[in-house]
């Protein structure tokens, strides 16, 4: 009898541990959207073909060579992801992947248009909603809990199911924001 409960306490001990991690990586967190006026943001990036999971590869290179080359440090990274990689064959997928310029170093564009591609984002109407960004896990359970939630959204608002959707990750915010074109 004794085994059983020294068993049941370390089956229960294991559970309440892998919950409260997925409960810290927002496994549980619900997710609200809203429409909103967005954009206007000065981005610096690559584009990217081919596997979306490959897009921190990209990411990081843009930062550290922004951080390391030019001596800007940015804080808030993004991917722009272009392809429902549900109907879209991964080598195809289509993304921009990069960083946020601060506007205090929107005057040193000029330097930078030689080694990166550069634009502002359309300021507009989108469908927006955030979730925690405590590290990479946050990433994927992001995506397993934001996208379905919302494709659901879009269905039932009567949205086009077409368009980029937008990931921005603020690291100071401690957040990551979705962004779907309408």
């Amino acid at each position: 009898m004794k085994t059983f409960q020294i068993i049941i306490i370390v089956v229960a001990a294991i559970v309440a541990i892998v919950l409260g991690f997925a409960a810290y990586w927002g496994a549980f967190k619900s997710i609200q959207f809203s429409v909103v006026e967005q954009g206007g943001e000065t981005l610096v990036y690559e584009e990217m073909t081919g596997d979306y999971r490959q897009s921190g590869v990209v990411m990081d290179r843009v930062y550290y060579s922004l951080l390391n080359d030019y001596k800007i440090e940015t804080f808030k990274g993004f991917g722009i992801y272009f392809d429902n990689p549900q109907k879209v064959e991964t080598s195809k997928l289509r993304s921009e992947l990069g960083c946020i310029l601060e506007e205090s170093d929107i005057h040193r564009l000029s330097e930078l248009k030689g080694n990166f591609k550069i634009k502002t984002y359309p300021k507009g109407k989108y469908i927006v909603a955030e979730f925690p960004y405590k590290g990479k896990l946050s990433v994927i359970s992001g995506i397993m809990k934001v996208y379905p939630a919302l494709n659901k959204f879009v269905k039932v608002k009567g949205y086009d199911e077409e368009g980029a959707i937008m990931e921005i990750y603020d690291t100071p915010g401690k957040k990551i924001i979705y962004r779907k074109e309408l």
